[in-house]
């Protein structure tokens, strides 16, 4: 007779469930966003409500707002409904919860759904330091900024949607605010492209637009290419750029980097101040996110007038003792400018090297520097022209002096 009571007990508790059951007691509706919760300013997106059949009505509220929001009769076969909202906007976004009638009363509220607009601001500039080029294992930082004065950011990766991390917004010397993300280690095997966003803590789901996507170039061991222009290292603003990323390995693609940024367009035209800087080049294979080595870095010069024309001013470029010299001799070409010059180039026609810097010395009332050719060979001969600069490390030079032809005979 023992075993009697356990099983009074189970029959008890079935038929209490299928009571409950029968007697339609609503449970918990489900909501979701269509095609997902993070929408462009201007976008359609549909909220979904789905409880169980036999529901009458459907109510969805926002956080903020007048109950209900919306109301919506039940779609065949009567277990859910839709919201249709046609053009995403800052009003929009907010948390929803939604709820259902039936004959034997109404549900419980739904859990929340968190809706974001983004594009409401601009979008912020994503970079890497100290650059977007990590050898596998490696750590590196990303760096989220802004002029529109955000003071929080969000970090997302691409392929993986739990991936988000957001972080106070801090001002920067340069008059915008920032956020410094630390990533790492990183590994061939994934793949490493980001995004972030910009916003402010009293609106917290009005996102700016998307910054460019910033892919991570994880670094392996095979062989580096090579990165050259036609045009030589230094290239005159508004003049059209391409550089040249090669190999013997077959790699399938190449990815080119300056600075902190990565990009894949080669053709860089018409050159202004901002593409100025060091550039390397990595090749990959197919689909796989490892890259090469790194290139030897181009150094790319860029000549204007610079801004509020502080460059306008070309140094003249002479030789002592003159421009014609016999070999193993010694020549001295002097750049000069009345203009406050930090720092002297000297470039010669056609050659592959970096040109020759000097600092600026100040004498009569004038800036200059002595660039001293001596013993002089064959390779010496050729066309030369002089720039001014102002700072030491200079990637924005004047126009160029007057070409100066160097004849080496005898």
């Amino acid at each position: 007779m023992t075993p009697t009571l356990p099983a009074l007990l189970c029959l008890g508790l079935s038929v209490g469930l299928r009571t409950q059951m029968q007697a339609g007691t609503p449970v918990k509706p489900t909501i979701w966003a269509e095609p997902g919760s993070v929408v462009p300013w201007g976008s359609p997106v549909t909220i979904w409500c789905q409880g169980t059949l036999g529901a009458q009505e459907f109510h969805l509220d926002k956080e903020g707002s007048p109950v209900p929001w919306d109301r919506q009769i039940p779609l065949e076969p009567g277990d859910k409904a839709k919201f249709s909202i046609p053009q995403m906007t800052d009003q929009h976004a907010g948390r929803y919860r939604c709820y259902y009638l039936r004959e034997s009363g109404w549900s419980e509220l739904s859990d929340t759904l968190e809706l974001v607009v983004t594009g409401s601001y601009g979008k912020p500039r994503l970079s890497a330091l100290p650059s977007p080029a990590v050898t596998s294992g490696g750590n590196l930082t990303l760096q989220c900024g802004s002029y529109q004065g955000f003071n929080r950011f969000l970090l997302t990766k691409e392929g993986e949607e739990e991936y988000s991390r957001t972080l106070d917004g801090q001002w920067s010397p340069y008059g915008q605010t920032q956020a410094l993300f630390p990533v790492g280690p990183v590994s061939p095997g994934h793949g490493w492209t980001f995004r972030c966003y910009g916003f402010n803590r009293d609106t917290p789901r009005v996102w700016s637009a998307p910054s460019d996507p910033l892919e991570l170039l994880v670094s392996g061991l095979s062989g580096k290419p090579s990165l050259l222009t036609p045009q030589g290292p230094v290239v005159t603003s508004g003049q059209n750029l391409t550089l040249q990323c090669r190999s013997d390995v077959g790699y399938a693609r190449f990815a080119l980097v300056q600075g902190g940024l990565s990009q894949a367009d080669f053709p860089l035209g018409p050159v202004g101040a901002v593409h100025g800087g060091r550039y390397r080049c990595y090749g990959g294979h197919g689909l796989s996110s490892e890259w090469s080595a790194p290139s030897d870095p181009l150094e790319l010069l860029v000549a204007e007038e610079g801004p509020a024309g502080l460059l306008r001013d070309r140094p003249s470029l002479s030789a002592r003792p003159g421009p014609s010299v016999a070999p193993g001799e010694n020549v001295t070409l002097l750049c000069q400018s009345g203009d406050w010059t930090v720092t002297f180039l000297l470039s010669q026609e056609g050659a592959a090297h970096r040109p020759l810097r000097l600092p600026a010395q100040h004498q009569g009332g004038r800036f200059q520097a002595e660039f001293s050719l001596s013993p002089v060979s064959s390779a010496h001969g050729g066309t030369y022209r002089c720039y001014r600069a102002l700072s030491t490390e200079p990637h924005l030079l004047s126009r160029p002096s007057e070409p100066l032809a160097l004849l080496v005979s005898g």
